[in-house]
């Protein structure tokens, strides 16, 4: 499985509904909202057999109110 973090902006008073949303969709592993420029920051593992843009398109950037995204994709490092 590839691990990614994606990051949320939303439309301004939208936030827990996108929260509510998102975690309703049974993709993310773990969700919070943060301070500073984002709003909302999910875990999500992909599986090993998935295109990782095409499935999170299709999964989750499905969301109604997201302004902007940023997707941090997760490297071994030990």
């Amino acid at each position: 499985m590839a691990l990614v973090f994606v990051q949320f902006r939303c439309t301004p008073g939208k936030t827990y509904e996108v929260a509510n949303a998102i975690w309703d969709l049974e993709v993310v592993s773990e969700l919070y909202s943060t301070s500073g420029e984002w709003d909302l920051i999910a875990k999500v593992y992909i599986p090993e057999d998935q295109d990782i843009g095409q499935y999170l398109a299709s999964k989750l950037f499905i969301v109604p109110h997201v302004s902007q995204t940023l997707t941090t994709m997760t490297f071994k490092a030990f």
